[in-house]
């Protein structure tokens, strides 16, 4: 995942600022205690039961525990000219010229040693870097673009991508104004980044941002907005906090927490009894149609099978161009031609609204796709191009599947 540069007098160059780790606790008294002063004027101090009492037991992951144990540790870096700095910023450019192999290796280190960039790394003790994520500050416009993120592929399954995104996080809102990132990430980096919170809905103006980053071909660009008052570090214990309460208010309400013994009828062995039999059962209202209702699919018989195949569509290198509807704006004219548009996103909506009863019907929209696209398109372009490479994967795919033989052209 990468992109171009963009030269911009609202970058600042930033330098780092400690913060504290994800594993200490808060050192100020008013964090954890309550302060009273009596009459007298004597300060009292009392420890917030909420502290002490809600306890619940959250499983930290291996990320976390290397970190509290020593065994890693995150540290923001910049060319600030310092040997252990040039240390840290050299690993990082190896880990993304070896992680990013489609990026040019001289663009990679231009901008990782770039002043005005930022990184953080995860160092392993002592400083072999083992990820990191590469970032550019525009602080006047309160938005940062990520250029780089890469784990070394032999560490991805610690938790170390959430845990690296969430310190950035932190620490990007406690020293600076910025509250949104953007980053444009290549087909195999949107997963990653709508698990940590991205979008590819941009909400941000585009007089923001249009001209201070570049467009980076064949990528999504996605944006994240942070809350402000949410430690990035502790969302997994918050989530789970709010759940238990949620889960309280419910056995407030209802008895659908009470597991209830088995029937007594069943004490020496299994047998068909009748559900109206069970007190429990009977006390619920239920009834033999609300099973049967229950258990009816919600998806079509051809479901898993289109989702399969439109997500390989989509995951085309060459798909770039048809994930997202023509911008109107961009393209003013575009509908005045094109009287039928469709896109890969508007028929993954059609598909999970069971729009698509057959895969006959989901071929001819995308074959719909390439029409419009050869249609408003000279056959020199970039997009027609794509188009027919496309279509070609798509006839490619067709003819695995035996049962969609009558849906080969001749």
């Amino acid at each position: 995942m990468g992109k171009s540069e963009a030269k911009s007098a609202d970058s600042d160059q930033i330098d780092p600022v400690p913060k504290r780790a994800a594993s200490e606790e808060p050192k100020d008294v008013s964090s954890n205690k309550r302060v009273k002063v009596t009459h007298d004027g004597v300060i009292e101090t009392k420890a917030d039961s909420a502290s002490t009492t809600w306890m619940i037991p959250f499983p930290e992951k291996p990320a976390v525990l290397e970190e509290r144990n020593g065994e890693i540790e995150f540290r923001v870096v910049n060319n600030d000219g310092a040997r252990e700095s040039w240390i840290i910023l050299t690993g990082l450019k190896c880990l993304f010229q070896k992680q990013l192999p489609k990026m040019p290796k001289d663009y990679i280190a231009r901008l990782v040693y770039d002043r005005t960039h930022l990184s953080i790394a995860i160092i392993k003790k002592p400083l072999e870097v083992i990820g990191g994520i590469t970032c550019r500050e525009f602080r006047y416009r309160k938005f940062a673009e990520i250029v780089f993120c890469a784990v070394s592929s032999d560490q991805q399954v610690k938790g170390y991508g959430a845990h690296l995104m969430a310190h950035l996080k932190d620490y990007v809102k406690a020293t600076s104004p910025i509250m949104h990132f953007l980053t444009y990430a290549d087909n195999y980096a949107t997963g990653y980044f709508q698990k940590q919170g991205f979008t590819k809905e941009i909400t941000l103006e585009k007089s923001i941002w249009m001209g201070y980053i570049k467009d980076y071909e064949g990528g999504t660009i996605m944006q994240c907005s942070m809350l402000p008052r949410v430690r990035y570090l502790e969302t997994g214990r918050m989530l789970l906090k709010q759940k238990e309460t949620v889960l309280a208010k419910i056995r407030a309400m209802s008895k659908s927490h009470i597991v209830h013994p088995p029937p007594m009828q069943w004490a020496n062995g299994i047998t068909p009894i009748d559900s109206y039999s069970i007190p429990a059962i009977k006390a619920t209202s239920w009834s033999p149609d609300m099973d049967k209702l229950a258990r009816e699919p919600r998806r079509g018989p051809h479901f898993n099978q289109l989702r399969r195949f439109l997500y390989q569509i989509q995951n085309h290198k060459q798909a770039w161009p048809f994930i997202n509807p023509v911008n109107r704006d961009e393209v003013p004219d575009y509908y005045n031609v094109i009287t039928s548009p469709m896109d890969l996103s508007t028929m993954e909506e059609r598909l999970n609204q069971a729009q698509y009863h057959t895969p006959k019907d989901l071929v001819e929209d995308l074959k719909l796709v390439f029409s419009n696209c050869r249609k408003y398109n000279d056959e020199t372009t970039v997009y027609t191009k794509c188009a027919v490479r496309l279509e070609k994967y798509m006839w490619s795919l067709i003819k695995e599947v035996p049962e969609w033989y009558d849906l080969l052209e001749e």
